[in-house]
């Protein structure tokens, strides 16, 4: 199911019904890329139900120091089409266990790059408290929205 930013607090009663195991998959999901398609297949496989949460655009900036170059309803669009997602959500609040009281996921997936970090560990901590596991994934580090950015302001400045 797509959301719109207006529609950001109706997940619970306009959720569809969820069986099973109940996975979270959050990013900024920006100039979608196959480190993102990466992540997702990944995901599908350790869960029954799929939700990708498309972090906002203020978090982003707050997080990256930048504005993502798709804004957030167009990325929520993107991921709505995919079909490895079961249900995508807008991630506009600040911390993971605010989205779970939201989502209500079993699982959250990330990439390596946090494992052993202290994002991670915090991360790891809070989630415990709702006994929500962390699984992390290969990160692919070839590609990244970053890297591809980088790439574009490089191209503009020549």
């Amino acid at each position: 199911m797509a959301e719109t930013p207006d529609s950001v607090g109706d997940e619970a009663a306009s959720a569809p019904a969820r069986r099973g195991r109940v996975g979270y998959v959050p990013g900024v999901f920006d100039m979608f890329h196959i480190g993102h398609l990466n992540i997702l297949r990944q995901a599908r496989l350790h869960c029954d139900h799929l939700v990708a949460g498309v972090v906002s655009d203020e978090n982003a900036l707050a997080v990256k120091g930048r504005l993502p170059v798709v804004p957030l309803v167009e990325r929520i669009e993107i991921l709505s089409h995919c079909t490895l997602v079961d249900e995508v959500v807008a991630e506009v609040v600040s911390h993971k266990l605010q989205q779970w009281e939201r989502v209500r996921f079993d699982v959250i997936f990330k990439g390596d790059d946090w494992r052993s970090t202290p994002k991670g560990d915090q991360l790891e901590r809070d989630l415990a408290t709702v006994g929500v596991e962390v699984v992390y994934f290969p990160y692919t580090i070839n590609t990244s929205s970053t890297l591809l950015r980088d790439a574009l302001e490089q191209g503009q400045a020549s």
